[in-house]
């Protein structure tokens, strides 16, 4: 696991040398110093080693977006033409604002950013009236969409902290009463959406293809991410059986999205 790395009145030759070693983050601290995430395949004893100081304090790194995204602190991004700020942060209008919480989809994770692309796609060539959104999270991908003009949207989780934070962005970008959110399994809502999106993982994505694909109105679309590269074609194959069509794939960072359309 990365580690965190705090050197005191620390000066630029310091954050080069971290940088040097391959740090994944870096940041100037309040006090002066100089805090770094650093990857585990890089040992502490080194680091003071290299920078040659002292004092050197070491600490657990926080794991933002499942632990798969290491920064020191929520920082604002831009994908595509959506611009996701921390909650704290001064936002222009249309900016999307999102609390720092334990729930995923902070927009920094390639299969979130891909999503989002994905569905920005999608609205270029339709204008779907609704969207559903499995495994919502932070709701960082039915927000998004209400903010690009899908008028409402319906968030399912499992996890009732994720479904807090959720509201809580919603109500944070004044979009409360456009984003609906559910707790409980995709098995237990009825009717079809003319855009879905599921950010999950292969196996799940494999194991709810069934059930996913009936969600998805005539013509509608289908938005699948949080697959390894390595399996995407197991995962699309299960679609395709179902009588998804392919429109669009991408990958980034050995990650995969597909972009699915119902074929009835």
């Amino acid at each position: 696991m990365p580690y965190r790395v705090d050197v005191a009145r620390a000066g630029d030759t310091v954050l080069d040398r971290l940088i040097a070693l391959g740090a994944l983050d870096v940041d100037r601290t309040a006090d002066g110093g100089i805090a770094a995430v650093m990857p585990d395949g890089v040992a502490p004893e080194h680091v003071a080693r290299a920078l040659g100081v002292d004092d050197v304090s070491i600490s657990p790194a926080v794991g933002r977006d499942a632990q798969s995204v290491w920064i020191l602190t929520p920082r604002a991004t831009r994908i595509g033409r959506l611009r996701i700020v921390p909650a704290g942060a001064s936002a222009e209008p249309g900016a999307l604002r999102l609390t720092d919480s334990a729930a995923f989809g902070t927009g920094l994770h390639p299969t979130t950013a891909m999503c989002l692309e994905a569905i920005d796609e999608a609205l270029q060539h339709s204008a779907p009236a609704a969207l559903l959104d499995v495994g919502t999270g932070s709701g960082v991908l039915a927000l998004a969409s209400l903010l690009m003009g899908v008028p409402c949207a319906l968030g399912l989780d499992v996890d009732a902290e994720a479904l807090r934070a959720a509201a809580e962005n919603a109500r944070l970008n004044g979009l409360e009463r456009r984003l609906q959110l559910m707790c409980g399994e995709l098995h237990a809502i009825a009717g079809t959406w003319p855009l879905v999106v599921a950010n999950l993982l292969a196996a799940p994505l494999v194991e709810l293809a069934p059930v996913l694909v009936r969600r998805v109105a005539h013509h509608g679309r289908l938005v699948l991410s949080g697959i390894p590269s390595s399996v995407e074609h197991d995962v699309e194959r299960a679609y395709r059986h179902l009588g998804m069509q392919r429109v669009l794939a991408q990958s980034r960072a050995g990650w995969s999205a597909l972009v699915l359309q119902a074929s009835w």
